[in-house]
């Protein structure tokens, strides 16, 4: 394991995107950076700037709106970088999948290397789903490398 890897699996510095949808994840991700489940035990720092965050952590669906951000952001993180899709919205669009303003999931625009599933998950299951990112890293897998996102289908008029 090499130094760079060595320091994002012992300290990854997040950054949370909040697409769309309910906000139901948002205050679940909120209550597992707080001290009753205390996500930074693992190390895990919240940052407000992409430039200085490992983990791209996204609620929400798609929107046509949030597109282009939610692109940009991803482009702006330093290599190596990972995403985490936090719950159903995040992870298929759904119940939005099919309306008009989502363009689904958040693997229709960039990669995802980890899913929490959940309407909202629990923030037991979103530190899970981070620790077995970060486990994955230490193990020295691949994650998203080379892979392209998924294209989102046509909606016909």
């Amino acid at each position: 394991m090499g130094i760079l890897q060595w320091a994002q699996v012992s300290s990854p510095w997040l950054l949370h995107f909040p697409s769309g949808g309910c906000n139901g994840c948002d205050i679940e991700i909120v209550a597992a950076l707080m001290p009753s489940f205390d996500l930074e035990r693992f190390g895990g720092v919240l940052k407000g700037s992409p430039r200085h965050a490992d983990i791209l952590v996204v609620t929400g669906p798609v929107t046509l709106q949030n597109e282009k951000r939610l692109k940009r952001i991803y482009e702006q993180m330093a290599e190596p970088k990972f995403v985490v899709a936090v719950g159903t919205c995040a992870s298929s669009g759904a119940p939005f999948q099919g309306c008009y303003s989502v363009c689904g999931g958040v693997d229709h625009v960039i990669p995802v290397d980890a899913y929490v599933p959940g309407c909202p998950p629990k923030p037991e299951a979103i530190i899970d789903g981070v620790t077995k990112l970060l486990a994955k890293l230490k193990q020295g897998k691949q994650t998203h490398k080379n892979k392209e996102p998924e294209t989102p289908p046509k909606i016909e008029e």
